[in-house]
This record gives structure tokens, sequence and C-alpha cells, in this order.
């Protein structure tokens, strides 16, 4: 084959001695514009794990660089006066500049082409000189291959709001540091870790507003620089920063990362001569990540690797090679991405957590990308963490009989004069099996088999305030005496049978009531007998087969809002111990919150404050008859995933009104507005939005979505993203999850129901087997 790579970083080169490695008789041009053995930027950091890819696709230049790195395990971070060190972590810095010099060595050994100091600015001309049949864009962040087909490779670029500027310095680190600085404009943090011996990177970040309150915009390079280590003076030592960007002026050293996801790697471009060629964006060209999380290079490289193994896995077949390159590796940088984003925005918003004490703070740093779980944390530095479990535990005030600290997730958690044995809420979960909105013996045993299970919480389903006011005829209610009875009965066994709380969620389903049970036509609605609907504006859910709700007038408002204080009784008679009010999913009082469903001209439509008119107002109302040493929380869609619908930001300031009239907690979901959201899934991918209430609007949140293991919750809490963690379908799955999930990480030292006792000894012995077993394999 013949191949052209356009740029001569890290993926051009690697790609360009890969496929020399794989066959001599390949042609392979690397064309760099910058002249031989230059380069600018400093040091870059990739994990041991990658130097490990590397040993496997090329030996030779991998020892190179192992014997060119600066290795370290730790992780110090300095905030508000304190130093905390973390171990375990195993990342390799090494000189940009002596990289691509290895690189570029081991290019020449194998007689790869280099050709320096021309600078292409048209690809098909240069695939035709070089009768190319492959052409690698690897061209770099400002690609201008990439930007000559984007209506091909359709590219999203989103600048982010942090300026940084990437310095060097004298002063040398032993592990990877992390210094934050408050000042009267806003923070600023550096990243700095040692490359070689005697220089580091050393790189300031701060958030753009920050940066022009402090007139970083208007200073000179020489100013700025001085600025910064006036700054960060206790860690340098007395050394200087310095910059190898001279032909840059003013703060022009300063940029703003630019993210870029690009939908398709790869176009086929038919040449004047007739030949159809493809063309292949690599590293920066096709995807950047934060240099927060240290993976730019990282990516780089393995684009490299998987693209020659994808071509060789196909014999040649360059179309099926392309196809199964695209497909294997776009997964692969989907999930760094995703990584980046959660870092990224963390440092975009360390105001947000400036009021953790630094023992928090360093949590919440270690594990923001959400690559590093609480057990991972454990297996990098087992002593740190259980430090960091204990320090937590004393402040829960949750004592353990064992050695080993109570984790998170077990930790109690107080709100008002009720108190939760620990962080697990069984969501409420919908389960259409009421007559006449009667709990029978099915809640009894759903219910009481969850509290018995060893959750804190257990959350019963939305419970209707009217007939009017049900999802499907299956829902439970809450609107006459029997209907209390029936629910107290299950109050009684909860209270009589375990150390649980138990719950109720009050609603009206608005626009989406008068539907068929979800086994039958998930909102659809019924064959007959349908009753008529209210909402905060006339529109249907589905266009043109829901039924379309009647606008509320005052007099319907009122009698909803009578229906729920009526409801707020009948529950506080039963005997809950917590009370929820849903104002999610496009329910009745969420149709009022969004502007998607709120289309209204009155003071209950228009801005945020008056869609919130109505929903607080019923909430005022059932606060004042509910117990005042009892919790109310609010569920809230805490993002509509439309475009023109509830944001993050909204959500915000939500949590804000509600927490100022009297509300407790703000169970974080979202969606389920509208028909037209499209929603970003992943694990744990609502928890950012109770992480900016709780964080923001400074009230307790709970977090909901994709939390389905121990892991999860005690990443959740430890890191001070939510109070609580809420779980569905593992409750469904397992009635027992707590008391699992509790097992499986091998703490037992948990109350459990009496009736359990023989299970819980049982599983002690497994264990204790285990462990003897273990240490006979280790010996």
């Amino acid at each position: 084959m013949k191949i052209v790579c356009i740029g001569g970083g890290p993926a051009g080169l690697y790609f360009g001695l890969l496929m020399k490695l794989s066959d001599p008789q390949h042609e392979v041009t690397v064309i760099e514009r910058n002249r031989p053995y230059d380069t600018f930027g400093w040091g870059v950091v990739f994990s041991d794990k990658t130097l490990d890819n590397l040993r496997e696709a090329d030996p030779v230049s991998a020892e190179q660089i192992a014997k060119a790195f600066n290795h370290w395990d730790d992780i110090e971070i300095h905030y508000r006066g304190k130093s905390i060190r973390s171990s375990g972590h195993g990342f390799i810095g090494i000189g940009r500049k002596k990289l691509l010099n290895i690189l570029q060595e081991r290019c020449e050994e194998l007689d790869v082409k280099l050709v320096f100091e021309t600078d292409v600015t048209d690809d098909q001309a240069i695939a035709e000189q070089y009768n190319a049949d492959l052409v690698i864009a690897s061209d770099g962040l400002n690609s201008r291959v990439r930007t000559r087909y984007a209506d091909t490779f359709r590219p999203d670029i989103d600048v982010r709001d942090c300026r940084f500027v990437w310095l060097g310095t004298e002063q040398t680190f032993d592990a990877f540091t992390f210094a934050f600085v408050e000042t009267e404009h806003g923070w600023f943090q550096a990243h700095a870790y040692q490359f070689e011996p005697g220089m580091s990177t050393f790189i300031v970040e701060t958030p753009d507003a920050t940066w022009k309150a402090a007139g970083l915009d208007t200073m000179s390079q020489e100013e700025g620089i001085a600025y910064c280590e006036k700054l960060f003076a206790p860690w340098l030592g007395g050394h200087k920063l310095v910059s190898n960007a001279a032909h840059l002026r003013g703060s022009a050293i300063w940029i703003r990362f630019p993210r870029v996801i690009c939908d398709t790697w790869v176009h086929y471009q038919t040449l004047p001569n007739g030949r159809k060629v493809p063309i292949v964006l690599m590293g920066d060209a096709a995807h950047t990540a934060h240099f927060s999380i240290g993976s730019g290079t990282k990516l780089a490289l393995e684009d490299a690797i998987e693209l020659r193994e994808s071509i060789l896995a196909q014999n040649y077949d360059l179309e099926a090679g392309l196809k199964h390159y695209e497909e294997v590796r776009s997964v692969e940088v989907l999930k760094i991405q995703n990584a980046a984003r959660n870092s990224t925005e963390w440092f975009e918003n360390v105001a947000r957590y400036a009021d953790f004490e630094p023992e928090q703070f360093a949590y919440s740093l270690l594990t923001r990308s959400q690559r590093i779980s609480h057990e991972n944390l454990r297996l990098r530095d087992s002593e740190w963490l259980e430090g960091y479990e204990r320090w937590m535990a004393e402040r829960a005030k949750a004592a353990s009989s064992s050695d080993r600290p109570v984790p998170p997730m077990l930790t109690p958690f107080t709100v008002r004069g009720t108190t939760l044995k620990n962080r697990i809420v069984v969501s409420p979960m919908a389960m259409y099996s009421c007559t006449d909105g009667v709990p029978g013996d099915f809640h009894l045993v759903h219910l009481g088999a969850r509290a018995m299970g060893g959750a804190g919480l257990v959350m019963v389903e939305m419970t209707c305030t009217s007939p009017e006011a049900r999802i499907t005829p299956g829902c439970p209610g809450l609107w006459n005496d029997e209907q209390g009875e029936a629910f107290k009965r299950i109050v009684d066994f909860v209270h009589q049978n375990t150390t649980a709380k138990i719950g109720m969620q009050l609603g009206h389903a608005g626009r989406k009531a008068s539907t068929k049970v979800s086994w039958e036509g998930t909102d659809m609605p019924l064959d007959e007998g349908n009753w008529p609907i209210v909402s905060a504006s006339p529109l249907p859910y589905i266009e043109g087969v829901s039924q379309v709700p009647q606008e509320m007038t005052r007099q319907q408002m009122d009698q909803v809002r009578d229906d729920f204080v009526a409801a707020t009784k009948r529950a506080a008679a039963a005997g809950f111990d917590w009370l929820e009010l849903h104002c999610a999913h496009g329910y009745l009082l969420s149709s009022f919150i969004s502007p998607l469903t709120n289309v209204r001209t009155d003071e209950y439509g228009g801005s945020l404050e008056n869609r919130l008119r109505y929903p607080l107002e019923v909430f005022k109302a059932i606060r004042e008859v509910w117990p005042q040493d009892k919790p109310i929380s609010v569920r809230i869609s805490a993002h509509d995933w439309v475009e023109g619908g509830i944001t993050p930001d909204d959500a915000v300031e939500i949590g804000k009104r509600f927490k100022a009239a009297g509300a407790d907690m703000i169970d974080c979901s979202s969606g389920q507005v509208s028909k037209a959201e499209q929603p970003v899934y992943g694990r744990m991918f609502q928890t950012p939005f109770a992480d900016r209430v709780r964080n923001e609007a400074g009230i307790p949140t709970i977090a909901v979505g994709a939390i389905f293991d121990a892991d999860h919750v005690n990443s959740i809490i430890a890191s001070g993203r939510a109070d609580l963690c809420a779980l569905a379908r593992p409750h469904l799955a397992d009635a027992a999850w707590t008391l699992r999930e509790a097992a499986r990480i091998g703490y037992t030292d948990i109350t459990w129901p009496k009736q359990y006792f023989p299970a819980k000894r049982q599983l002690e012995t497994n264990f204790e087997r285990a462990a003897a077993y273990a240490e006979q394999l280790v010996k």
C-alpha cells in the first residue's frame, strides 16, 4: 500500500511506523509542517495501561519511551491550606518533544519517509502526488481536512468555558499535583507534573469570567505569567514559570478547550484521475479529550494501533477494515470523552464544591470523571479510602462494631425529626395493581419485602389525589378513608417488622391520565371508560393519540390543591414517615413547570417564576398540614431533554424556590415530559443533576437513574453529589438488594430483620470460608 499521513504528531508517526512493521513493502510518507525535531508544548501524560498497549504494538519504541518517562503513583491535592495525597494511580509523564523525537527516529529506522516544513493545503493534490491508497488526516485539532469534508464528518465542536495556559517550570513534583487558589475574582487551579529531570508541566486554568475579572485578557504574555507565578508561589519554590509559545502575543497564550466529536471518521474522495481514496481522521482531528484526564496522546496512539489491527484483520480490504475501525474505536473514544466531559465540568465549577471540607473535596476530585469509583479507589489506595470512610462515618455519627468503618451508603441520614438508617431508597415504582385505588395484598408483600430487605426508606408509587388524577385504573389513590386504612395496614407492617421508614408520593397525572396499564399499552388511552383530563395547557401528550386535556381553570386549581391537602392528611393519619410531591415526568404539576407544556398567558404561564406559582401553592398547602417533624421531598424533572424545555440551570432555580417554600429534599429525575425527548443515557446519568441542585441550590438531594450497585451509591454519597440514592429496577429484581450489596462488599455489620438471621449467618460463614481459602492460595 501507499499511505500518506498528513500531520506528524503522535497519531501520524505511530500509524506510519506500525504499518511499516506490518509489511516493509508499504510506502509510508508522513508530512509535517514544522521543522524536523521541532515541536511545541511541554509534557504529555498517559497511564501505565497505555504503555502496556505500546509494548504489545511495538516493543522497540515502547522501550525507548519507558526509559525516557517520569513515573509516579501519587496524586496530591492542595486545597484551603491542607495537602491530601492518594496513591496507586500509575501515571507516566514524558516531554512531548522527546516522545515525537523517539517516534521520528523509529520511523527513520523503518524507512518511513518523513517530509518536514510542508504545509498541506490540498489533501487531494497530495494523494495524487504520492499515488496514495490511504490518506490519514492526523493534522490536529484545527484539521483542514476535517473542515474541508465537514459535510461528511459532521464535526461538533464545543468550546468549553475555562481558559488555560500551558507553561513549564524547573520546579519538580513527586506527584501529580493539583493546587487550588481562591481570589477575589474566583478560583484558579494548577495541574502540575514532572515529565523529565528538572522540568515540569504547569497548567493554570480558570473560568473565562474569572480570567476577565482578573484582567488577564488585557495583560501581556509576560504580565500574565508573572500573575500566575505570584498566585502559585507556594508551590513553585522560587522557580519561574516559562512559556515556549513566543510566537503568540499578549493573552493569546490563554485558550479555551475545544471538545471535538465527529459523526464519522472516514470520507471517500474520488480524485481527478478517477481513483477512489479513503481519507481517515485520526487523533485530535477526529476527537479531543480534556487534558484533565490526560488522554489526548493516549487516544491518538491507540487510534493508530486499532486502525492497523483492523486493516490486517480484514486482509487489507480497506472498506471493511475502516468500517471495523470506526465501529470499535468510536465506542472506546466515547467512553473517554464522557469521562473527560465529567472532568471538564468539574474543573469549570470548582466554586460549586467550595464549601466542601478538604477531605471531601479531594474525594470529589479523584472520582470526578466516574472512571474511578469508590471500590476502584480501594484497589488503588485502601489505606487512604478507609481513612476517608472513617472520616465520613464520624460526621454521620455512624458506629461500627467491627474494625472496618461504615461504608458511605450505610451511614444514617437525618431530616427534621426523621432518621434513615442508611442512604438507600426504594424508588417509587408504578405497579398498576390496585382496585378502585385501594392497595391490597400485592402492595403489602411488594413494599413489605423491600422494607425487610434493608433499605433505609421505601417509597410508595405515585398515589393519586382523586379518581381523575390516576394514570391508569390500576393506580393507587388516597381520596377516601378505605384507601387510607389499606395503606395504614402496610405502614404498620413496615414499622412492626423492620427498621425502615416508609414514604408516600402524591401526584396528579394531568394530561397523562386515563391510560392503559403499561402491559396493555404504555401511555395509550383506554379503549372505553376514559375520564376527562386537565393540564396546564390544552396540549396532548402524544399528538393525534392522547386525549386533549382541558386547560385548568382557577376553580379546578383550587379543587386539585384541596385534594392534595386531603390526601396529605390521610397519609399522616396512616403513619407515613415521609411525603414526596410529584412535580416531574410531565404529570400535572410538572406540566405547569415546563415551558414545553405550559403556554398559558395568565399569571401561571410565561416566566419560570410564573410557571412555578401553582406547584409552589400546592406544596405550601400540604406543608402546612403535614407534621412539622416529618420531611417532604419534591420530585422534579431536572432536564426535559428537548430544546426549549427545562434545563439543569432551571433545575437549580427550581430547587431554590422549593427550598424557600420549606422543602427538605429535591428528588432529581428527568425527562418524560415530551415524546420529542432525546436523553443521553449511561450509568448514573441523572446524578449530575442531583449534584448541581445540591451544591448550587444548597438543598439535600436524591439521586436516581441507572444506579445499580453499592459502588455507585458509595461513590455518589462519598463525593457529596447527593444525600440519598433511589433505586428502582435493582429492587424489583432483588427485594433484599441492600443486604446483599452490603454483604457483597464484605460489610455485614448491618441491622437485619430478625427473621433473616439464619441467612445472615450463612453469608458470614461463606465469606469466612472464602477468606480462609484465599489465604491458602496466597501462601
